[in-house]
């Protein structure tokens, strides 16, 4: 298969340019034909003249690269690989949206020949990829899944705006439906990870594999927010109580913190509904998403504490959130906290404005009819530093204080600043 690719005989696809199938194209089309596939024209129109909406890739990569960015499904017409990468978000019930993902398998199916390969790189709960997208293939195609058609599964592992674990150094988890579809599909991917791959032994496996990457992590910030909750109560700073327990060797520093994003915040929903559906409810699991989603809350209340204690009132209240993206340095707001806290802060009649260098403005409008402000403003009775974006790790107490009012609060959330003289301060 890699050799048909790198000969020119055949071509790979690649649907979905985000995040994962972006540098997945660049990375492929150094030596292979590839298709990068989108149903967004903007995006698709940008990507053509060598721009990353995302700012995840220079421009210079772009450059020299045997690719073709298209929104006309007939380009899909004799590529023999298929690499699914769309988004596989939740509903409002916390339930997983498989439509992007049914949608990308339509398309495909549509377009297959026999003898091709696909290979899914989406999030999903163990069993997706064979219960419910390899149906969708073969009644698109009208051919027949191991006979016509081979698939296999590789969890994406990219991190937005990590610089230093990138896809060609991590690890790179494969699996397939056969012996001989696992080495065609380790073979090409061991082309571009220089990591080189891990064989799953399943589809089924390399699927919970990386649904619990993320449950473990979030499971792990769920205590420490509940830890920091209880810290709260007892007035003892969260931060200094894990420096002390880090230094014993064996203690895990993770620390306390908003949980959003694509993934964390997401994929463990996929494991419990899964798991109830089999007839098992996780406890576990299920309480960690509890602490983490209501922490918006916990920040809101505390805020509304400190206008209660200084006789200020929340609707004559002004609030400055220093940004709203899920994480550091991306522009990323997909499910972002810091929008609850937003929200939340206005249902209160606060007056918030916010301020983040990354955020497209025409997306925070478009999807949370929120604007953002091109400078910081002045007159702010609490702060909130929410998102730890390089630009604002040099901020300092007397910036805060030169547009705070004199009894204004410092809400660290992420403890990028230490506790400042004469500004009241509150962290996680």
């Amino acid at each position: 298969m890699l050799k048909e690719l790198q000969d020119g005989k055949k071509k790979l696809a690649i649907i979905g340019m985000g995040y994962v199938g972006l540098p997945l194209a660049l990375e492929f089309a150094k030596d292979i034909q590839v298709v990068g596939y989108d149903i967004s024209q903007q995006l698709i129109d940008l990507l053509k003249s060598g721009t990353d909406p995302k700012g995840e890739t220079p421009d210079a990569d772009f450059k020299n690269k045997s690719l073709i960015f298209t929104i006309d499904e007939s380009d899909l017409k004799n590529c023999s690989v298929f690499i699914v990468a769309v988004p596989t978000p939740i509903t409002k019930l916390k339930s997983p949206d498989l439509r992007p993902l049914r949608a990308a398998s339509e398309i495909i199916g549509r377009n297959i020949e026999a003898g091709a390969t696909v290979i899914y790189e989406s999030t999903v709960y163990p069993g997706c990829t064979e219960e419910d997208c390899i149906p969708i293939l073969e009644r698109e195609s009208g051919l027949k899944h191991l006979k016509d058609f081979n698939v296999g599964y590789s969890p994406e592992r990219i991190n937005p705006g990590d610089k230093v674990h990138t896809l060609t150094n991590t690890i790179k988890i494969v699996s397939g439906d056969s012996d001989k579809s696992l080495d065609e599909i380790a073979s090409l991917y061991e082309h571009i990870i220089t990591a080189g791959v891990h064989r799953a032994t399943s589809i089924k496996v390399a699927e919970a594999a990386k649904i619990i990457e993320n449950t473990q992590r979030d499971l792990n910030i769920a205590l420490m927010n509940e830890l920091s909750i209880i810290f709260d109560h007892m007035n003892i700073n969260t931060h200094e109580v894990i420096e002390a327990a880090g230094s014993k060797w064996n203690f895990l520093k993770f620390y306390p913190g908003l949980v959003g994003g694509h993934c964390i915040g997401v994929d463990p929903y996929y494991l419990t509904y899964k798991s109830e559906q089999l007839g098992y409810k996780p406890e576990i699991i299920l309480a960690g998403r509890k602490v983490n989603d209501n922490l918006s809350k916990h920040v809101v209340k505390r805020v509304l504490n400190h206008f209660k204690s200084t006789g200020k009132q929340a609707a004559k209240s002004k609030v400055l959130v220093l940004g709203v993206t899920f994480k550091e340095n991306v522009s990323d707001i997909r499910n972002s906290k810091v929008l609850e806290v937003i929200q939340e802060l206005k249902h209160y009649n606060v007056q918030v404005d916010i301020y983040d260098p990354y955020v497209n403005q025409d997306e925070m409008k478009e999807q949370y009819n929120l604007e953002t402000s091109p400078e910081i403003g002045s007159g702010y009775n609490c702060i909130i530093a929410a998102v730890k974006h390089s630009e604002f790790m040099s901020f300092g107490s007397d910036r805060f204080k030169a547009i705070s009012h004199p009894d204004a609060i410092l809400i660290d959330i992420k403890s990028m600043y230490k506790k400042f003289e004469g500004m009241a301060y509150w962290s996680l």
